[in-house]
């Protein structure tokens, strides 16, 4: 299990062409993302990609547009992450601000019901007398679920974002990207991109119709949902292809401008975030997991009405107990990792296990609700697919939470298993890169082996070595808040769009821990006289901090550190090792 990773420099496959004066080291990361002009990275509302192109959107709005008129009541039924949160909290403003007369909100507590429209919440629905669902971040694998609703005389309109199995639930309708027979361009929306086509797609069939003037209602400006698009979009890594990063930019552009909703403002304030200043990198870092606590360890429903709050005050009041969900999650994430590291160490040094290409862990005490960040800090780690699991509610079951490294499309290998082994996984549902499973206790043994053999044929060696992409050395000149800035401003980085990445050489002057696992160091890359300071986050104790290294190649990000009024430029260091 082989931590070393390998710097790899961009090889420029795209000449940028530059129309005005740009920075030569912007315009090279740009060129390294196949950017070729900066139009690409201007991002007007008007270059969306048009509703329309949505498999079945015309049917969904059909629906929409009779339950509104008949004023049936629309229950949302969510999953309990950011990405559904959000969704959640989108669908039921929209259709409130369209004059829906009734609409409410389920979210299943992962706890007793599990993810997804499953046939018991669609019976806990059915008490609260529904006459449409509409799932939102979920459905695409719910064909038990829909069927019940259906039999108890409820539509149903499925939105989700995750990939089809094999068999497709009989929903009224199903508004879905990645489903078979859809032309839309971008299969990477996530599910709070789905809703927001959907409800987008109904404000204008409810503008052309008259709707809004017949029922005086102000028409609705669907822009002022894209605070809770850009954080959905960033906390469920969704591929940040152009129609993403239109998205997530005007999205960030809301939220520095002050006309984001209370709630994600009460959880940027919380976090110590300026608004002002926010990139998308602070919504996946701050913002989400926040949220996310609450459907770890609570439910999901509190992360909901924080992004419903109409007022500052209220909104701040939900925000505390969400940031104190967030540090008892880290309390409890703190715990697994010690437990996972004591049974990795076993693996490693047994000889018949430390040769793994597919991990799978498990601890009797293990929480579900944080199984998924554990599976991927154990990822990062060792560079491996990871499935981590813990005990489900049900009698004898485990569940799992797994993440993939490139090259290993992990709902696929899933879905591989299954199929030549069907009594083993109860069930299971994902993305290339995370997915979730449940299996019986007594199969575990015999599936970490199933899924190690399955891992080992498809991964090479190559891939088993993690590269870090580079987008080559910094001249000294380049060292400074202005390029920084620039870099951090220029576009939104995240998934499959990543921020820039520099490497080369440095002389350390001054090492040192901090918080008792970070590193602290002062640097002079060579041939400079330049002094640097860099951090290095969570660094391995069994090496660092090494008074017997002088020099060091790193990997490193540009950043700028604030601290006591003061700005100045911090490298954030991805990777280092020494150099003889």
């Amino acid at each position: 299990m082989n931590k070393k990773k390998h710097i790899t420099r961009y090889q420029t496959k795209t000449p940028f062409t530059a129309t005005e004066s740009i920075h030569p080291v912007l315009s090279r990361v740009l060129a390294h993302r196949n950017i070729s002009n900066c139009q690409e990275i201007t991002y007007p509302l008007a270059q969306l990609l048009p509703c329309k192109d949505l498999l079945n959107i015309d049917k969904a709005v059909e629906i929409l547009i009779a339950a509104l008129a008949k004023k049936a009541y629309i229950l949302i039924i969510g999953d309990f992450d950011t990405d559904g949160a959000t969704s959640t909290a989108l669908a039921v403003s929209a259709l409130k601000i369209f004059g829906a007369a009734k609409v409410g909100y389920l979210v299943p507590n992962r706890f007793e019901y599990g993810y997804g429209l499953t046939p018991e919440i669609v019976d806990v629905a059915r008490a609260l007398q529904p006459n449409l669902i509409i799932t939102v971040d979920n459905g695409i694998s719910s064909c038990a679920g829909v069927e019940r609703a259906k039999a108890y005389g409820i539509q149903v309109i499925v939105t989700d974002h995750h990939l089809p199995g094999e068999k497709i639930p009989i929903a009224d309708a199903i508004v879905n990207p990645n489903q078979i027979g859809d032309h839309f361009k971008s299969k990477n929306l996530a599910g709070v991109g789905v809703i927001f086509y959907v409800m987008w797609a109904l404000r204008n069939a409810l503008h052309a119709c008259g709707w809004f003037v017949q029922n005086n209602i102000d028409p609705p400006n669907l822009a002022n949902f894209l605070d809770l698009v850009a954080l959905g979009t960033v906390a469920d890594l969704a591929p940040l292809d152009y129609n993403n990063r239109i998205l997530t930019q005007q999205g960030l552009q809301r939220i520095r401008m002050g006309q984001s909703r209370p709630g994600i403002q009460a959880l940027l304030e919380i976090a110590h975030k300026n608004p002002t200043k926010i990139i998308a990198s602070d919504l996946g870092f701050t913002a989400s997991p926040r949220l996310n606590a609450a459907g770890r360890l609570d439910d999901m429903s509190l992360g909901i009405e924080c992004l419903l709050a109409k007022t500052l005050p209220q909104a701040r009041e939900i925000a505390q107990q969400l940031d104190q969900l967030n540090k008892e999650r880290r309390l409890i994430e703190s715990d697994m990792q010690q437990q996972a590291d004591h049974i990795l160490a076993e693996l490693i040094n047994d000889p018949r296990t430390k040769t793994t290409i597919g991990v799978c862990l498990y601890h009797e005490d293990w929480h579900q609700g944080v199984i998924g960040i554990l599976a991927s800090r154990v990822k990062d780690q060792l560079h491996r697919p990871v499935i981590i699991f813990a005990k489900a509610n049900e009698a004898e079951m485990l569940k799992g939470s797994a993440r993939s490294i490139p090259g290993l499309h992990i709902r696929d290998t899933l879905d591989n298993i299954a199929n030549r082994h069907p009594t083993i996984i109860s069930k299971f549902g994902g993305h290339a890169q995370a997915a979730g499973l449940s299996i019986e206790a007594k199969y575990f043994a015999t599936f970490c082996e199933i899924f190690n053999q399955s891992v080992s044929a498809q991964l090479s060696n190559e891939a088993l070595t993690e590269k870090l992409m580079s987008d080559g050395e910094l001249l000294d000149e380049d060292f400074s808040l202005n390029l920084a800035y620039l870099l951090r401003e220029a576009t939104p980085w995240g998934q499959h769009f990543p921020e820039p990445l520099f490497d080369g050489q440095f002389k350390i002057l001054d090492q040192r821990l901090v918080a008792n696992k970070h590193l602290k160091l002062s640097l002079q890359a060579n041939s400079s006289t330049k002094v640097l300071n860099a951090i290095a986050f969570n660094i391995d104790l069994a090496n660092w901090p090494n008074h017997g290294c002088e020099h060091i190649q790193a990997a490193y990000r540009l950043d700028i550190n604030e601290y006591q009024g003061q700005q100045n430029l911090q490298l954030i260091i991805e990777y280092l090792e020494p150099l003889l």
